[in-house]
């Protein structure tokens, strides 16, 4: 019989309705997990224990009442260090931002609460959720519960990390260069990113962001199942016109044929045998369900990184590099100075250019995921990297830069994209997770969790 905490949260929420479970034993069962497992991991950085199990009493009196129970009642969650949750820092991984308490909830909080979740704690990242790798000057280094000697990734390490270690099986993460896909990775897990105007979600901390993380920046869920991802995306997205984004899309779309590209190289980058390998069994497993795949060509990603990178460092150059001076965390100065050094700036026709190059790249996307409804590609080029390897030298940040390009390349075009986990393999640095990447169409995350149900397998939590 599992352990409360070793539920999914599909598990735990049919349990709760059908009485067999009360939100407050699981949520105790969590908090007593975290106790035990978040020393080795620094994946939670705030509890909420006491808010936590009132918000599970609060489930369990509904149920009592028989009043109608949220998607995701009694499901313990994590929030990530960078959304606004009412009472709690927005830290974002900074010293400077330690007492910038949030007054209301991002609307993707806003929207868990609605959904009946548990919030038991907020999740590390990265000073300015900069990096591949979790660690920064306010709360510490977060390590991955698979293999220390990897990262748990960034820039949503510990809420990945948290999810591997059973401290809540379904976390919130946010992604704007694969800070949800490359965590799940690094960790063994599932995270979806959606589509652009998908999960509504502001921090009224902050102002508008400018124009690149508008169009690249999203929420969405990290899970031990493809099947928690669904409740998790589908309480996520709920309507809140506070995001000027947010688009009331279904979260089914027509029908699509079952046809999948595999594509072991895009753009002819370098990809680890062992990653080709991974590919290779996912397309064999799609082939088994039904699916049609072939190997296609994809269009451009390259430039369509780039031209991200110009969208990001732009951001950063128009409104952050003060507070990376102030805040002055070693991390995040040497990785934006080899950023800026891959990414000259320019001048307001660069970025106008950029912009126009969005348009072309996103209807040359658009129309190959119209014949191929889901690309089966590489999450990155490498198996997961050492920990703190970008920091290492110059030729180490140049490696993960070049193995990272469909991270960064995808939301360029505001594509939604699904990492898999698909097993383990012995690594340089032991035993070392494997996965891969889907992509389709903005909206058709169905199709995603669709192909990715024929791929995946219900995760173990980290021993």
């Amino acid at each position: 019989m599992k352990e409360l905490w070793n539920l999914t949260a599909s598990e735990i929420t049919a349990q709760i309705r059908a009485g067999d479970l009360t939100a407050r034993a699981v949520t105790e069962a969590v908090l007593g997990r975290i106790d035990t497992a978040n020393g080795a991991a620094n994946a939670i950085v705030d509890r909420c224990d006491d808010a936590a199990l009132a918000a599970a009493d609060a489930v369990d009196a509904a149920r009592a009442a028989g009043q109608a129970l949220g998607p995701l009642a009694g499901v313990p969650v994590t929030i990530k260090v960078n959304v606004d949750q009412t009472g709690h820092a927005t830290t974002n991984g900074l010293r400077i931002q330690k007492d910038l308490i949030a007054a209301r909830d991002n609307p993707v909080v806003a929207n868990m609460r609605k959904a009946g979740a548990v919030i038991v704690g907020r999740t590390n990242t990265p000073a300015f959720s900069l990096r591949w790798f979790t660690r920064n000057s306010l709360h510490g280094a977060t390590k991955n519960p698979r293999n220390h000697a990897l990262t748990p990734g960034g820039s949503s390490g510990g809420a990945a990390a948290a999810v591997a270690a059973g401290m809540g099986p379904l976390a919130h993460g946010t992604d704007i260069a694969g800070s949800i896909r490359y965590p799940a990775y690094a960790c063994g897990l599932h995270g979806l990113r959606p589509s652009l105007g998908r999960v509504p979600a502001f921090n009224f901390t902050g102002q508008d962001r400018h124009i690149g993380g508008q169009l690249m920046a999203v929420s969405g869920p990290i899970a031990r199942s493809i099947a928690d991802l669904r409740l998790g995306l589908e309480a996520m997205a709920q309507p809140d016109l506070r995001d000027a984004w947010y688009m009331p899309a279904p979260m089914r779309g027509p029908d699509a044929p079952r046809r999948a590209a595999l594509c072991l190289a895009p753009d002819g980058m370098q990809v680890a045998p062992e990653i080709k390998a991974a590919l290779r069994a996912a397309a064999a497993r799609l082939e088994a369900a039904g699916w049609l795949v072939e190997e296609q060509d994809t269009p451009p990603l390259h430039e369509a990184m780039m031209h991200q990178l110009t969208l990001w460092l732009t951001d950063t150059r128009r409104s952050g590099e003060e507070a990376i001076r102030t805040e002055d965390d070693p991390d995040a100065n040497l990785v934006h100075a080899r950023l800026s050094a891959v990414c000259p700036a320019v001048d307001v026709n660069g970025l106008m250019d950029a912009l126009q190059a969005r348009s072309r790249l996103a209807r040359d996307w658009r129309a190959f995921l119209s014949d191929w409804p889901v690309l089966l590609c590489p999450v990155s080029g490498e198996l997961p990297f050492a920990d703190q390897r970008d920091v290492a030298s110059q030729a180490d940040f140049d490696a993960v830069l070049a193995a990272q390009m469909p991270q960064i390349g995808l939301p360029f075009m505001g594509l939604p994209g699904l990492t898999v986990t698909t097993g383990t393999v012995e690594g340089p640095n032991g035993p070392t997770p494997v996965g891969v990447q889907l992509v389709a169409n903005q909206f058709r995350e169905d199709l995603l969790l669709d192909a990715g149900e024929a791929i995946a397998d219900t995760v173990a939590v980290a021993s």
